[in-house]
């Protein structure tokens, strides 16, 4: 039997109403349109709504049921959410109402990327080594290019979509035109880039791969224009985590089942280690107010002094974390786990 999956929404955010396309310079909206949001750092400074006095009233407010599970982050943008399933299926929902725009089937499942939403075009990878970019009003395929598997969310900035893709023994970091799918360049990392989502910043790529060899891992910074390796930081185990990325510094995790794992702080310019906290991360970190946020397989959530590395607090939940990024929006952390359910923290 199919296990049968729910994408629900339990806030009611505040939607732009601007017109289809990237958004003028300077404006603020709540659009998330990405797994890192565009600051790199998975917050939402204009998130005004929910505050530490009535996130605690949250009700379910709509559902939407797919055939097979959801292991997607959602993108939402301009009033619409848009999400992929391992039934095959892109969906575009109604923000409000919870009701299908449009579904698209890419012939492969759509297992953990999260959709790109940017200029009217959503991008995507399946597991079957492709990137496509679809109409995001009616869900046409506009183009797809063939990739290592899919597995990373795609990330688009300055008209270029990075994508990380893990096939075979080799892990590829990609940049495609986003009008076209032209592959621009590859970097290959000598192992699986299997489900780190690239960080562009100031012209630089960061991601993170998987050693297939002696089961470690590094992060590696490229050029974002040419590819070319500006540097390679060795971790203590497969790096899944996508990093983040603020004041000048990258935070990313490694996960080492037998031996646990590590949060990195290195510097953006050299990858120089500035500090590192001892947990087992598969978890993207976001980073707010100087303050980095990580869930860890140990069932727990950190809040992390961001220059030092010294921890802040530190909560238990019921299960694991370790898959569930946090999100930080005025003066809230929000986190899954898989105890079955979502948590918001009060950071004030």
């Amino acid at each position: 039997m199919k296990r049968i999956s729910l994408v629900v929404l339990i806030l009611c955010a505040c939607f732009g109403t601007v017109a289809w396309g990237q958004q003028p310079a300077g404006t603020c909206v709540n659009d998330w349109s990405e797994f890192h949001r565009t600051n790199m750092e998975r917050s939402n400074p204009c998130e005004t709504v929910l505050n530490v006095h009535n996130v605690g009233g949250l009700v379910l407010k709509w559902s939407y049921t797919t055939s097979n599970m959801v292991e997607s982050s959602p993108a939402v943008v301009n009033g619409a959410v848009y999400v992929g399933s391992l039934d095959n299926n892109v969906y575009a929902l109604n923000a409000t109402t919870g009701a299908k725009l449009w579904s698209h089937n890419t012939g492969y499942q759509v297992q953990q990327p999260s959709p790109a939403v940017a200029n009217g075009l959503v991008y995507g990878g399946s597991n079957h080594r492709s990137v496509y970019a679809l109409n995001a009003r009616t869900g046409h395929k506009l183009w797809s290019t063939t990739t290592g598997s899919a597995f990373a969310s795609p990330t688009v900035a300055d008209g270029v979509v990075y994508v990380g893709g893990g096939g075979g023994v080799f892990g590829d970091v990609y940049a495609l035109n986003a009008k076209t799918g032209a592959t621009l360049w590859w970097y290959n990392t000598g192992g699986l880039n299997g489900n780190s989502s690239p960080a562009v910043a100031a012209g630089v790529v960061y991601a993170g791969a998987e050693d297939d060899r002696d089961g470690l891992g590094s992060v590696f910074a490229l050029d974002a224009k040419t590819g070319t390796l500006l540097w390679n930081f060795p971790t203590a185990g497969p790096v899944h985590s996508s990093p983040a990325v603020a004041n000048g510094m990258v935070y990313v995790g490694s996960n080492n089942q037998g031996s646990g794992g590590y949060l990195y702080a290195l510097k953006a310019s050299t990858g120089a280690l500035l500090w590192s906290y001892a947990s087992t991360l598969v978890s993207s970190p976001a980073v707010a107010n100087g303050v980095v946020y990580v869930g860890s397989n140990d069932y727990s959530v950190y809040a992390l002094n961001a220059k030092t590395g010294a921890k802040l607090w530190s909560y238990r939940t019921g299960s694991y974390v370790g898959f569930s990024s946090p999100a930080v929006a005025n003066g809230m952390v929000y986190v899954g786990s898989l105890d079955g359910k979502v948590y918001a923290f009060g950071l004030k």
